[in-house]
Parts: structure tokens; sequence; C-alpha cells
């Protein structure tokens, strides 16, 4: 017993110094790239020659910046609309009928999410461009982004259905309700938390979004990530993107964190019984 203490305490201890390690890889260089905003050196000198708010003001009096936040917060929120409703009806259909092929179109809703980006923004350039003979534009943006964002509504509200069950819904019918106001009083109530996790989730997937969107916007129609692409190696611009990248930071991390905050809670929000 007392060795099986020990070596738990060991792998317990291995397991939080291999977790640290990696926390330490992903984010200090986030931070550098906060620190580097403040740098009073363009060329990111190292250590810091000293600190300064000018990139900070350049980078909010910029237009180029400010088009494409606007951009991509046009092309986030319209994805995550499309989202919810489609990823919720999916959800929906699939809980009440069974047929054949049932799992085949679970696993087709949910693959796009696991495809590389590239080859999901390839194949939507073929579609719009060769199939249907059709000009990129924010909308085919849309169309893409939406693709990957249904997954995540899908996922949450399916997982709701699952720990709900039917019971609270075959106590509303048996009392009288239609289906519509069971929908409406019971079933979408028990469902909010889980579809507002799931549009922050595809929210922050949609504004992060850059090799899709690479293959699928026009010229003209530019989202913050490419913007940060296309002007990453302008040594005039270098400052100023690092500022872009640390506001980026900060705005994806905000909703990530709500959703999981919401996902945590969705069990102790519901009493099942």
């Amino acid at each position: 017993m007392a060795q099986t203490k020990t070596l738990s305490r060991g792998l317990r201890g291995t397991l939080g110094a291999f977790t640290a390690v990696v926390l330490v890889f992903i984010y200090v260089p986030l931070l550098l790239v906060l620190l580097n905003s403040f740098n009073t050196d363009n060329t990111f000198g190292w250590p810091p020659p000293g600190l300064t708010l000018h990139w900070w003001k350049v980078a909010w009096e910029s237009q180029g910046a400010r088009d494409a936040l606007w951009t991509s917060v046009k092309v986030a929120c319209a994805a995550t609309v499309v989202a919810l409703l489609l990823g919720t009806l999916a959800a929906m259909a699939l809980r009440r009928t069974r047929f054949f092929g049932r799992n085949v179109v679970s696993l087709l809703i949910i693959l796009p999410i696991a495809l590389p980006g590239i080859v999901t923004g390839l194949a939507f350039q073929n579609e719009f461009s060769t199939i249907l003979g059709i000009g990129l534009s924010l909308w085919t943006v849309i169309i893409a982004h939406a693709t990957f964002c249904i997954v995540t509504v899908f996922n949450n509200v399916q997982a709701r259905f699952q720990r709900l069950g039917t019971s609270f819904e075959q106590a509303s019918m048996d009392l009288g309700a239609g289906r519509w106001t069971t929908y409406r009083l019971v079933t979408f109530p028990m469902l909010r938390s889980a579809l507002l996790a799931g549009a922050l989730l595809s929210f922050g997937l949609s504004f992060d979004e850059i090799v899709v969107t690479t293959f699928t916007a026009s010229p003209h129609d530019q989202t913050l990530p490419l913007w940060i692409l296309n002007n990453l190696f302008r040594p005039n611009q270098a400052p100023v993107v690092n500022v872009v990248a640390a506001v980026l930071v900060v705005l994806s991390a905000v909703p990530i964190y709500l959703a999981q905050r919401l996902s945590g809670s969705q069990a102790e929000a519901i009493n099942i019984p």
C-alpha cells in the first residue's frame, strides 16, 4: 500500500512537471508578444531598451487594422448565427429520429472540424469558383466558417440532450402542452447555456480562422488574422502587428473562457433527478 502511494505521488509529480513545461512553452511566446507591443525598439531588441505606448496609439489610429477587425466581427457573428440555427436543428433531428445511416450523418456533421483547414479551404474555393461559378466575397467566408462552427453547437446541444433525457418533455406533454409549448417552456430553457457556450466557441473559432479564410476571401475582404499575416514582415508595421496580436489574444481568450465556464456548470445548472 505504501509503495502504491509513493508511485502515485511520483506519477502526480511527473505529470505536474510535464504540464508546467508545456504551459511555459505555450504561454511564454504570448507574453513576449505582449511585451514587444510596448518595446521602444521596433526591431524587438532584447532586453527591451524601454517601454512605450506609442505603438498602441499607432495601432489605434490604423484604419487598416480597424477595418480588418470589423470584418472579422461581422464574419464571426454571421457564422455563429448560422451555426446556432443549423447545429441546433441537426442535433434535435438526430435525437428524435432513428434511421439507417444515422451515425454516418452525425459523422458528416462533425467531419469539417477534423479536416485540415487547407483541405476545407481548397474544397470551398473549388466549389465556389468552379462548380457554382460565383466570386469570392464576405459571404463565401461566412459559409465556409459556418461549416466548422456548426460542429461546436451540434456537440454542445447533443451532449445536453443526452444528459437531460426525455422525461421533462414527456411530463410537459402529459400535462397537455403541445410540442411548440414544450420546446418554448421546457426544452429551450434547458438548452440556453449549451447554446451560449456553443455560440461563444463558434465566435472564437471564426474570429481566429486564417487558413480557410485565405482560400475563400476576396482581396478586398481582409479579416484581422489575414491583416496580421500580410503585415507581419513589413518593418514599419511589425510593432503595430504585435499590438494587434496582443489584443487578438485577449479577445479570443474571453469567449473561450466563458464557454468553458458555461460548459462546466451545465450539469450544476440543471437539477437532474
